[in-house]
């Protein structure tokens, strides 16, 4: 909420601001003058005038553009220097995503986060609970012949966030795991071993690390959910396909924190009963 300003000090601290901004910039009157298309004599006046007027929006907002600050901040309306397009700029990110398994980017948010509660909905199984016959019958068609070394970095980093001190609150929709175990859709030629050492794997891995994991399934005909991953308050991420849309304001954290939050109250099956649905989905497998 912006407090009331007597018209005086907000022409004061017109001033004030203006002078540390042409400062910073190493902005000279003359130059600003010009780049403006006023008068010198008018930039000296903003810097002088000790009464109660303001210039007129046209001035502020070019002043303001020609330093690189926002004109809210010039006439004290925020607090916040960078102009709209900077403060999107670094509140919104989109980076190439890669088919490989836990590039460098993820990598790097992850031990950003460690500590904070990682909420995360896959696009598939989430690959730090895959196997290595898992992760090889799914990468090697598009790593080729660097998909040891790859696979092998990716085991490296999926073991130190098994590791890390942050807590993973997973949701997954309740089909994905039905078409992983019947072996339909996307898994349609998986062998049925493969998917049984999967389960056990994930019923192994539920058993050592709850309650730091929590996994939860929803049903995708009453919910939706593109794949996306909170790392605690710090950025929300997104997973597009070809690139990663990576959001760092505190507001649209909150809001996707809170429909995460709303998968898990809404989940059809709970952390606690996951481990009885695998076991269920395993004596099913033929």
């Amino acid at each position: 909420m912006i407090e009331k300003m007597d018209k005086r000090l907000r022409a004061a601290q017109f001033r004030a601001r203006l002078a540390d901004a042409m400062a910073q910039t190493g902005t000279t009157q003359s130059e600003l003058s010009r780049r403006i298309g006023v008068d010198r004599s008018t930039i000296s006046q903003l810097l002088a005038d000790e009464g109660a007027r303001l210039p007129n929006a046209n001035v502020v907002g070019a002043c303001a553009s020609v330093l690189g600050v926002s004109a809210d901040w010039l006439l004290s309306l925020s607090d916040r220097r960078e102009s709209a397009a900077e403060l999107m700029a670094g509140s919104l990110s989109l980076t190439e995503a890669p088919r490989a398994l836990v590039d460098e980017k993820i990598f790097d948010w992850h031990k950003e986060a460690a500590g904070y509660k990682i909420r995360h909905v896959p696009a598939s199984l989430p690959d730090m609970l895959k196997t290595r016959a898992l992760i090889e019958w799914e990468y090697k068609p598009h790593l080729g012949r660097t998909a040891d070394q790859a696979i092998g970095a990716s085991e490296d980093r999926l073991q130190w966030m098994r590791g890390s001190a942050s807590d993973y609150e997973i949701c997954i929709p309740i089909h994905e795991l039905y078409c992983f175990a019947q072996g339909i859709g996307y898994y349609h030629d998986l062998d049925p071993d493969l998917r049984r050492d999967q389960i056990d794997f994930l019923l192994g891995l539920c058993d050592q690390l709850y309650p730091r994991l929590r996994i939860y399934l929803f049903d995708a005909k009453r919910l939706y959910s593109a794949p996306i991953t909170i790392f605690g308050p710090l950025l929300c991420v997104f997973y597009a396909g070809g690139h990663y849309m990576a959001f760092r304001d505190s507001d649209r954290i909150a809001t996707f924190t809170g429909h995460f939050d709303m998968l898990v109250r809404e989940a059809d099956l709970s952390a606690r009963h996951f481990p009885t649905h695998l076991k269920r989905l395993r004596d099913d497998i033929r």
